[in-house]
């Protein structure tokens, strides 16, 4: 049994102002990504000139905050959305929905498409690879806010969480930040590299992403005001996974008929 690590959410206070981790994980998941991405402009072939990679940077910020946040309202806490209205712009306060977020950036990609005039795939195809790097920070803000915390374990790592009551925890958050941040990130480089067609590296994400959420979510303690919606285990963050999983399947499935009829032809 571990006792959490108590950290200030809080990283600095300056005056009114606070700048919490939460925040600054964020920042350090879009600087990194938008470095390595500029470096992959530099090596690789790319559907996106500095330009468009700048401009779609600002359009994915946008993206992942508002659409997190709506995504947060709509999937998760309806009731906010006439308790507190003002929670969508409220960006400083915790509660993002990666499904959500998601697609946001996905708007964010469909609006560069246009304007760089290269097809919406071969944007996705490019960005995928640096998203677990997001996942991976938003994780570890979780971690630092105590919050999202997993279910009661007898593991010898479980950890008693504040606010969680007495029983240890698994910290599901951790596994993500491995699972989702780590693993994924690592499997999606090896994809980009070795999956040429359209849509394929965007089908692995998809695919990996929606297995490795949709099999987190049986250690993670589901939403206290959610509960199981269905059969005692499904979680809402498995029920949002099934659509990724099937269009990840569909992306492949795609890329791999297109493949076979260039052979054939």
């Amino acid at each position: 049994m571990i006792q959490y690590p108590v950290i200030d959410p809080v990283a600095l206070q300056l005056g009114p102002l606070s700048i919490r981790w939460y925040g600054l994980c964020y920042l350090a998941a879009i600087l990194v990504a938008f470095y390595l991405l500029q470096r992959r402009l530099k090596t690789e072939q790319s559907p996106l000139t500095e330009a468009g990679l700048e401009s779609f940077l600002t359009a994915s910020v946008l993206g992942v905050v508002f659409g997190g946040r709506i995504g947060y309202i709509l999937f998760y806490d309806l009731a906010l959305l006439w308790e507190r209205p003002l929670f969508i712009v409220s960006i400083w306060e915790p509660g993002l929905s990666f499904h959500g977020g998601l697609i946001g950036v996905l708007v964010a990609c469909a609006i560069t498409a246009k304007r760089s005039k290269v097809r919406f795939l071969a944007v996705t195809d490019f960005i995928a690879p640096v998203v677990p790097i997001g996942l991976g920070f938003g994780r570890l803000g979780n971690f630092i806010n105590a919050e999202l915390w997993g279910r009661v374990t007898d593991v010898p790592w479980g950890m008693i969480f504040p606010g969680a009551g007495p029983l240890p925890r698994h910290p599901s958050q951790l596994y993500a930040i491995f699972l989702e941040g780590v693993l994924l990130f690592f499997f999606l480089q090896v994809a980009r590299k070795r999956c040429l067609i359209l849509g394929q590296v965007s089908g692995v994400f998809a695919l990996g992403y929606g297995c490795i959420r949709f099999g987190e979510e049986f250690f993670r303690q589901p939403d206290a005001h959610l509960g199981f919606i269905a059969w005692g285990w499904l979680t809402m963050g498995q029920l949002l996974c099934l659509p990724l999983i099937l269009l990840g399947g569909i992306l492949l499935f795609s890329a791999m008929r297109r493949k076979t009829d260039a052979s054939i032809s």
